[in-house]
Parts: C-alpha cells; sequence; structure tokens
C-alpha cells in the first residue's frame, strides 16, 4: 500500500479545513523539516504540518505496520511538537486501519485525534 498517495489526499484535507503553510512529504509540497533523536540519531519525518489560528498541527498517516517502535516513538515526538506549538496531531487513517491506530495510540498513551480518510474513488 502506496503512503504517498494518503499523504496527498490528507494534505487537501487540511487545506479544505483552513490550514495554511502546509507543509507535506509528497511530490508537489515543499517538505517538512525533519526531526532528529539524540539518543540515536534516528530521523523522523512528519507526513504533513499545517498552521490555523498560528497553531501548528502534525498530520500522520498511520497504516498497518509490523515496526510499531518505530511508528510509537514518531507519534510521541509529533505530539510534544503539536502541544508546544498549541496545535494537534491527527492520525489520518484509511479505511481498514482504524482499529490498528486506535490501539497503537492507546497503547502509547498519545492522545491524538483520529480521522478515517474517505475511499479514494476507483478510477476505471
Amino acid at each position: 500500500m502506496n503512503k504517498q498517495v494518503y499523504v496527498q489526499q490528507v494534505a487537501d484535507w487540511a487545506r479544505i479545513r483552513g490550514y495554511t503553510d502546509i507543509l507535506a512529504n509528497v511530490d508537489g509540497y515543499a517538505k517538512p523539516k525533519a526531526y532528529g533523536r539524540q539518543q540515536d540519531g534516528e530521523s523522523f519525518v512528519p507526513d504533513v504540518t499545517g498552521k490555523q489560528f498560528d497553531q501548528k498541527s502534525y498530520f500522520e498517516v498511520v497504516l498497518k505496520t509490523n515496526d510499531t517502535d518505530y511508528l510509537i516513538a514518531k507519534l510521541k515526538l509529533l505530539y510534544q511538537l503539536a502541544t508546544r506549538n498549541g496545535g494537534q496531531l491527527f492520525l489520518m487513517v484509511p479505511k481498514g486501519h482504524s482499529l490498528f491506530a486506535k490501539a497503537i495510540a492507546s497503547n502509547s498513551r498519545v492522545p491524538a485525534e483520529i480521522i478515517v480518510l474517505p475511499e479514494r474513488k476507483k478510477i476505471s
């Protein structure tokens, strides 16, 4: 499953809802700043960021994965950045991945708003 398709959809979702200064980790947008972790040098790039009323929020596409440690570390970092900037962390979830996203958010104790993305229309 290609995460890039969903990142584009999330950037459009944020724009429609009034977010400005949108940065997205996808072609056609300026890329968000990467954040590094000192203890091991791991780097995290948010999928989408946007501002609303000078409050910066972070939008992360969550797909089922076996690498939950990386995902949890990234979500914890993005939550800290969002709260520091007065914004929110949104977990953007395609249909079929919402139970996984809810479990990750609950197990990692990351308070985030979970948004189920509408299904993309197939072009025939």
